[in-house]
């Protein structure tokens, strides 16, 4: 794996691999986490979770909590009746959701999944308030338990009264002639899919801290979170609070992965217990919590058809999803099946398409965001569909997608579940990932493998993703009398490195060294209202806003510049910190200078007014559409059923970059990631709703030893839909890497007669089939 160089056509600093200016912190140990603050006079919060998957909740005895030695107070959600509102609901467009269903803050009624939030303690330590949590005596009486969607469906076990068939989410979309493409085709696949649920399961788990100031009746929330916007909005609308009275400050954050998008129902607890106790409270929770009740991701059924002609070009798709999705609606919830089910043509040209999406309640914690948000689920169903294709028509995987790929001319091209892609170069990108990989090679291997009777594999997968969701974005860039440039940005960094990329691109628009640029981000005291960090759309949202507000910063100084030199605009150049007249490099007026006389009036040109701070707001016409094939070598131990990754090659197109060294370390971990769901990863329920993966030692993830060989490299087809020209980087190994495993992990399997198995590959599933195929 070589180091990344400039990109072709790189500016000075766009384009640069630079290191992560912001490093220095965290290495050695500066940075700041919610665990890390402390306020004077801070108590603690513990929560007190059900046992239980389903059951009505009776009366809680708080009598014996309260006596115990440093308890503050105990909030039931008795208490908060008529105080708080249950979380708020997100759709997308089309989407029918029953909003009876949203997640409560603390229930009054029934609980409906383990580690659901029953009652809150508030001590003056964390151990005294998890003492006093074995005191509080609360009534249950037990309900039956649905893990199943399907068996849901059924409404034997109706978990909402207004929903009879336990149907939280639903949305169908057709277009095209799909009963008459079906009826001519010459070939049609049909397959099944399970995709379990994961957890994200960053290194710092959840935690907030709330302090209340009544004098400017102002409510502070510090939140472990992907950004303070969405924190603020749902806080507000839970406690019926002007956003005004909300200061939302996201410190260092410990990773996100999707599971810190949403406001917490704990976090609204401590809000309120802060107000009430005139007392600043911090909750955190450990990882056991985090694993029952932290939203988890991915978790569907898929039953998918696929028609085409005799050459094998694809006609029409038919699927039907149903989604587990947990026991209530968080904010996000509805989202996730249906950004699945509107990806489900790929990158491919399908003219005709028919997916209906349905996500169910179960008695579990509810579905949320985890790094891909349903694009790794869509790209594992379709490049699956297509490798079935492949066999039944007799074609190599690759000649399969190099004849359906949607082809450069066709962009901007609108498919027909409703997305309309901005742009690329999918047959390109395909040869890229061939060549780099040695495809033709590994074939000849593979041959030799198989008349040794040993299992190797290869997969290949295209992947198109839906970036840049909440189509916009802000962006506020200020230069001070001494020439510092401080960028202000909506997008908040925890570990994409938002502080370098986002230096580069100011520094760029103007001459300046990125070391000048000082970029603030997290508070929404501090920042202009944005909308965060999540679904790839940092570069393209936030990026293109700080760009926007640097070329505004460039005209208004260089009209001050030729103000100075009696020069006209148009002559104005930039170059090496100062601003010059074109052709007369002596005469010249240093950085500092120019921004020293925004501020002095008297030096000003007639008009313009003082200072040199610009606020924008980008508004994207829709999502942009990163796009990328990857590739995987494997080889399955027939002893163990033991999968050994050979290689993984991964080539994406993501725009315009940036910079490549940090486009690179989202490629391999989001890479590593999706390794995890193809190879361990698995959350899993007993038929009572009990969790049996409930720590580290229960639920496996990947660890450094288990990072194969991986090749990355970039194309870059810029986005017509930005002014940047940037489509997002920060999900595209989860996506690419899961498809491209189990396509290897299958045609490894194939000359045994298997022809599909499910995520995830382990030992023990692998080693029966193979026993038994």
């Amino acid at each position: 794996m070589s180091a990344p160089t400039a990109r072709p056509g790189a500016g000075r600093w766009i384009g640069r691999p630079l290191r992560r200016l912001e490093d220095h912190r965290f290495l050695r140990g500066q940075a700041r986490y919610l665990g890390d603050l402390t306020l004077p006079g801070m108590v603690h919060l513990h929560v007190v979770r059900s046992p239980h998957a389903h059951a009505r909740l009776g009366t809680i005895d708080a009598r014996r909590a309260l006596a115990a030695p440093g308890v503050v107070a105990v909030i039931t959600g008795q208490m908060l009746a008529g105080r708080v509102r249950p979380l708020p609901v997100a759709a997308q467009e089309g989407t029918e959701v029953a909003r009876a269903a949203a997640h409560p803050i603390l229930p009054t009624d029934r609980v409906r999944y383990v580690g659901q939030p029953v009652a809150a303690i508030v001590a003056v330590s964390q151990a005294a308030a998890e003492d006093a949590a074995d005191l509080l005596e609360i009534a249950y009486e037990p309900l039956p338990a649905v893990v199943d969607p399907h068996q849901a469906l059924r409404g034997e076990v109706r978990l909402h009264d207004e929903i009879p068939d336990n149907v939280l989410a639903r949305w169908r979309r057709a277009a095209g002639d799909v009963e008459g493409a079906f009826a001519r085709a010459a070939h049609v696949v049909r397959q099944t899919f399970h995709i379990p649920r994961l957890a994200g399961a960053p290194i710092e788990p959840r935690g907030a801290l709330a302090a209340y100031d009544p004098g400017t009746d102002v409510l502070t929330l510090w939140i472990s979170a992907q950004d303070p916007h969405r924190p603020r909005a749902q806080l507000a609308r839970v406690l019926d609070r002007p956003e005004d009275r909300i200061r939302v400050i996201t410190p260092d954050v410990g990773g996100g992965f999707g599971v810190k998008g949403a406001l917490p129902p704990e976090a609204a607890v401590a809000a309120v217990a802060a107000m009430d106790l005139g007392r600043p409270v911090r909750w955190l929770e450990d990882r056991r919590e985090h694993l029952q009740a932290t939203y988890q991701g991915r978790g569907l059924d898929a039953d998918v058809a696929m028609a085409a002609d005799a050459d094998g070009r694809v006609l029409a798709v038919r699927a039907r999803i149903v989604a587990d999705s947990g026991a209530y609606l968080f904010p996000p919830t509805a989202n996730m099946p249906v950004t699945t089910g509107t990806l489900l043509v790929g990158a491919y040209a399908v003219p005709a398409a028919e997916v209906e999406v349905l996500g169910v309640a179960t008695t579990k914690v509810p579905l949320g965001p985890y790094r891909g948000a349903g694009r790794p689920e869509a790209a594992l169903i379709v490049e699956r569909m297509m490798d079935l294709l492949a066999h039944e028509v007799g074609l190599d995987p690759a000649e399969i997608r190099r004849r359906n790929v949607i082809p450069p001319a066709a962009f901007p091209y609108t498919t027909p579940l409703g997305l309309t892609y901005d742009s690329g170069n999918y047959a390109q990108a395909l040869d890229r990932a061939l060549d780099l990989l040695e495809y033709d090679r590994w074939r000849a291997e593979q041959r030799r493998a198989r008349g040794e009777g040993r299992l190797v594999g290869i997969g290949l997968a295209l992947y198109v993703e839906r970036a840049a969701p909440q189509f916009w974005e802000s962006a506020e860039v200020t230069v001070d009398p001494g020439g510092r440039v401080v960028v202000r940005t909506g997008s908040t960094a925890h570990g994409q490195g938002h502080e370098t990329a986002f230096a580069q691109i100011a520094a760029e628009v103007l001459g300046l060294d990125p070391a000048q640029v000082a970029v603030r981000q997290g508070d929404s005291a501090a920042v202009p209202r944005g909308v965060g960090t999540f679904g790839s759309r940092s570069m393209a949202t936030g990026g293109s806003a700080v760009l926007l507000c640097a070329r505004a910063i460039r005209e208004k100084a260089s009209a001050i510049a030729a103000h100075l030199l009696e020069a006209a605009v148009d002559d104005i150049e930039w170059a090496d910190g100062a601003l010059h007249v074109r052709g007369i490099p002596a005469r010249a007026v240093p950085w500092a200078q120019v921004a020293a006389a925004a501020y002095d009036p008297p030096k000003l040109p007639p008009g313009l007014e003082p200072g040199l701070h610009v606020v924008r707001y980008v508004a994207l016409r829709g999502p942009v559409f990163p796009y990328g094939v990857y590739a995987a070598v494997v080889e399955i131990e027939r002893e163990t059923g033991e999968v050994r990754v050979l290689r993984i090659v991964a080539v994406d197109d993501a725009g315009r970059l940036v910079n490549p060294l940090l486009a690179e370390g989202q490629v391999i971990g989001s890479t590593v990631q999706g390794l995890g769901q193809a190879l361990w990863e698995e959350v899993v329920y007993d038929e009572t709703g009990q969790l049996r993966t409930s720590t580290f030692a229960d639920y496996a993830l990947p660890r450094a030893s288990h990072v194969p060989p991986i090749v990355t490299a970039f194309l870059e087809t810029p986005s017509p839909f930005t002014p940047l020209g940037a489509k997002g980087i920060g999900e595209s190994g989860t996506i690419g890497t899961l498809p491209a495993v189990a396509n290897a992990v299958a045609d490894a399997l194939w000359p045994l007669g298997i022809r599909h198995v499910d995520v995830p590959f382990t030992p023990p599933r692998l080693w029966k089939l193979i026993a038994t195929g």
